[in-house]
């Protein structure tokens, strides 16, 4: 897997190539990232990158050209596995089963920044292949939502995590919430570990595991419940926590 970012602002981006889990997935080989600068690519002598809006209006957008030079650039024969993104509000909501299409499906990922007022629609309509949005507020610059999904993607790849299980059991990996996990002392404050936890009987470990992620889910975003399939054993221990929490 291969994501190359576009934006304005690099030294931002690189700040989060040298941050743990991606700085060991690139170290390591696991899989390329890299940040490209549109300003590198203006053919204004001033390094322009932004212009007035076509028919008035406040602030500026960010110009076709230098976007579009730059995205050649770093992808200059697109195939079936390659995906341009624009990260907009506009977009569709960033969740976990969008993080896993994007890595089954393509190998690499040109994730598009913009900055200013906005970006010469051009770019949607005619570089981009789709908008994605982490969700419904606006902010200063496509930076931190570049690096939402990144972040998300590399978790996929085999071997970033270090335990081949880790993904898998996150939240929403599933649309289930991860069930509540503790560490040592045993005891802090009076508040204790569950019993369970300390039993070293993995089968009851595991029910009481599933049982608190339904549990959480229900308690804290009952909607992802509507998504997921319930297996038999899923329904007896609803029903037991529906009884509990009478």
């Amino acid at each position: 897997m291969k994501i190359d970012i576009l934006s304005l602002f690099p030294e931002f981006i690189e700040a989060f190539f040298h941050q743990s889990m991606i700085k060991r997935a690139l170290e390591g080989g696991l899989m390329e990232m890299a940040v490209t600068n549109p300003r590198d690519f203006t053919k204004s002598r001033h390094g322009q990158v932004d212009d007035t809006i076509c028919g008035g209006g406040a602030g500026m957008l960010m110009m076709c050209q230098p976007l579009f030079d730059a995205a050649h650039h770093v992808l200059p024969e697109k195939g079936p596995r390659d995906r341009v993104i624009f990260l907009s509000p506009a977009g569709m909501p960033f969740t976990q089963d969008k993080a896993k299409q994007l890595y089954r499906d393509y190998d690499h990922l040109v994730l598009i920044c913009g900055h200013y007022e906005g970006v010469d629609h051009r770019v949607e309509e005619h570089l981009a292949d789709e908008l994605i949005s982490i969700g419904d507020y606006v902010l200063t610059g496509g930076e931190l939502s570049a690096m939402v999904i990144a972040d998300a993607v590399a978790r996929m790849v085999p071997g970033v995590l270090g335990d081949a299980g880790s993904a898998q059991s996150d939240s929403f990996y599933e649309p289930i919430l991860e069930y509540p996990q503790y560490t040592k002392p045993a005891d802090y404050n009076g508040w204790k570990v569950p019993d369970v936890l300390l039993s070293g009987h993995h089968a009851n470990i595991a029910k009481w595991r599933r049982k608190e992620a339904l549990r959480r889910t229900l308690k804290c975003r009952p909607d992802l419940l509507e998504k997921l399939t319930l297996t038999k054993t899923d329904q007896k221990l609803m029903r037991e926590i529906e009884e509990e929490e009478k």
